[in-house]
């Protein structure tokens, strides 16, 4: 298991979790901490490199990222071919910008997936912590993300996970599913949180004039999770927390696994809501 963590990658054997980690310790640049300090940002909670994205390459290497003190920052990490191998160390000669990869900022949410060396990611991408998207970097494919600034697509979202699901055995029709939260669209004067389901295509390489490098597939709906009253009133949980995607036999139709807690003020509580894909798949 790969942890990411303020300045330090860890590698841990779950096979034996006394034995002690590997550790990679991976800081910025003292010119660049200072910078973000003169920025006003906080030296110990914000200034440091928060290793936030951590995905398989290959079978040797690891694709990390971190915020690099407000200036992200991405490499490669050998991991050796086999655990027994005790290999575990950067190869920052092949540093790159982390933007539209990692946030800037250690305090907002991020999801992602590599796939076929083609990173989907669920970020903030600027500075301010303001320009919420779904970016494709890396590989061969068009880099595409979702509309800026526009609140019908996304508003002011938490991602919570990323996972490829097949639709059928025809790889051109895979589809990657985004889960998160985000503040209601539909109604502007309700300050409603509701959670989210997005989609993309793979093969997506972007539309026509207003779509140019952005996604033509992206689809999302409301991810509903409630409990009956007594009364007959239904009691909602809105705030997606985590996601868990358990593998069946049929790799097409795994079962969706949510974690939520309601954002009302006169009861608070969570719950954990299962959902399956056949449903999923009759929303879009």
């Amino acid at each position: 298991m790969y942890v990411g963590s303020k300045d330090y990658v860890l590698s841990l054997d779950l096979h034996d979790i006394n034995r002690e980690p590997l550790i990679i310790h991976w800081a910025a640049s003292p010119q660049r901490i200072e910078e973000c300090i003169l920025s006003g940002k906080d030296g110990n909670g914000e200034c440091g490199n928060f290793v936030r994205l951590i995905q398989p390459w290959n079978r040797t290497h690891l694709y990390v990222c971190g915020t690099g003190a407000y200036n992200p920052m991405c490499t490669y990490v050998n991991r050796g071919r086999r655990a027994q191998d005790y290999i575990f160390y950067l190869e920052p000669e092949k540093l790159e910008s982390g933007k539209g990869k990692c946030p800037y900022d250690p305090k907002l949410d991020t999801a992602s997936a590599l796939i076929n060396e083609e990173l989907y990611a669920g970020v903030y991408i600027d500075f301010m912590g303001t320009d919420a998207a779904i970016f494709r970097t890396l590989g061969k494919q068009t880099a595409m993300r979702t509309d800026q600034y526009n609140s019908r697509w996304l508003n002011d979202p938490s991602f919570i996970h990323a996972e490829l699901i097949p639709d059928s055995a025809e790889r051109n029709d895979d589809k990657l599913y985004f889960f998160f939260r985000e503040r209601s669209a539909e109604a502007p004067q309700n300050p409603a949180v509701y959670a989210r389901i997005g989609r993309i295509c793979l093969n997506d390489d972007g539309g026509h004039c207003c779509l140019v490098n952005k996604w033509s597939t992206f689809l999302k709906a409301q991810l509903v999770c409630s409990v009956p009253g007594e009364d007959g009133i239904e009691t909602h949980f809105d705030e997606l927390q985590d996601v868990s995607v358990q593998q069946t036999q049929d790799i097409r139709n795994p079962v969706i696994y949510a974690v939520f807690t309601s954002s009302g003020s006169v009861f608070r509580g969570s719950a954990v809501c299962v959902y399956s894909m056949a449903d999923i798949r009759m929303v879009f």
